[in-house]
């Protein structure tokens, strides 16, 4: 350490310069830091998937922005799409409604958490009958949508709504014809309820629909498919049923309760899940609350455990611990239902997997 000078010429030469080299380093550092800084916060990430969270996934990156000046872009291209994408890197995240079992996570070196919940409801185009006026059970909307039941007016649908008045009218399928996660936790309750329908038609992300059945990419193909169609029925999240104003069916579930769709109904399906196992995506389908909607699932994000920029990592992680923690509001909003408080805890516990 230098000390004051005594009067000697070079005393005071020597003293300066200590000073001025002391007084530049304190700078660099200064701007290194706020380079650092500003890079932290230009983060901006980039992810692609499930369609199914897409509207809460783009409201939580606007408020967000406006929180943090981070920005966030979110591309709706399906399940499958997303894990392709983050499988090939090119994103910063994938979103997936399918979840991807511990031996792919593993392959992958991928951590799964869960954001959100919500369901999948049937929808209809029948002239005359409202929203949750008409009634399903699971084997009879499985005959349905594997071609089996062609006219509203068929007998085993009759029988479950008596004095309803059913019309003489061809049943259109209307389904997804991207790779889907909402396809997906669809078909497996479905194949639940019906081995012929597992047999016929299978249970996955893509499946082998009717002939005369009609695709329609993402929920909102799917919904513009039932509503310009007579007669159409198909599936689409029950956001995406709320936001277009759909006329949905009462589906009856395990504990043989009609059932309409509903956040309480999704809710009270996911209030006996187990999100401690790996990948934290357990089996919402069917589950035995006399009040549960039978098709609840949730949707998923994927990122790396270990990702080769630690910005753009932590950028992943500050979004969604940012959104799980500020967000459910907006989510509910939107027609989705918040993850339990308990849950919010389990995920920020294991985004810490994300290096």
């Amino acid at each position: 350490m230098a000390t004051f000078p005594s009067g000697n010429v070079n005393d005071y030469r020597r003293y300066y310069m200590y000073t001025f080299n002391k007084l530049a380093q304190g700078t660099l550092a200064a701007v290194v830091g706020l380079a650092f800084s500003v890079g932290v916060l230009a983060a901006d990430i980039t992810g692609a998937g499930a369609t199914f969270p897409y509207a809460i996934y783009t409201k939580w990156a606007e408020a967000y922005q406006s929180a943090t000046g981070n920005k966030v872009n979110y591309q709706g291209i399906g399940s499958s799409g997303g894990v392709k994408q983050i499988k090939a890197k090119t994103v910063d995240f994938g979103g997936t409604d399918a979840p991807l079992k511990e031996t792919d996570l593993n392959a992958a070196k991928l951590v799964q958490v869960p954001t959100v919940m919500g369901g999948v409801t049937i929808v209809t185009n029948v002239p005359g009958i409202g929203s949750g006026k008409l009634k399903l059970d699971g084997v009879t909307a499985a005959d349905i949508f594997r071609g089996a039941i062609t006219k509203w007016n068929d007998p085993a649908i009759a029988r479950l709504n008596p004095g309803v008045k059913l019309p003489n009218l061809a049943i259109t399928v209307a389904h997804r014809s991207d790779g889907s996660g909402t396809t997906y936790a669809f078909t497996n309750y479905l194949a639940k309820q019906s081995m012929a329908f597992k047999r016929d038609v299978g249970a996955g992300n893509t499946v082998n629909w009717p002939a005369n059945a009609v695709g329609g990419k993402g929920n909102p193909g799917v919904a513009a498919n039932v509503q310009k169609i007579k007669g159409a029925i198909g599936y689409v999240d029950i956001a995406d049923a709320m936001k277009n104003n759909m006329t949905f069916i009462a589906l009856k579930n395990r504990t043989g309760h009609y059932i309409v769709p509903s956040r309480q109904s999704v809710a009270d399906a996911a209030a006996g899940a187990d999100f401690k196992v790996k990948g934290m995506a357990p089996d919402l389908l069917d589950q035995s609350h006399k009040n549960a909607w039978p098709i609840t699932t949730a949707t998923y994000v994927l990122a790396y455990e270990k990702g080769k920029d630690p910005i753009r990592q932590k950028g992943v992680v500050d979004f969604f611990t940012w959104s799980l923690n500020n967000g459910q509001k907006m989510a509910e909003e939107l027609g989705f239902v918040a993850l339990p408080a308990n849950v919010v805890k389990m995920v920020e516990a294991e985004m810490k997997n994300i290096k």
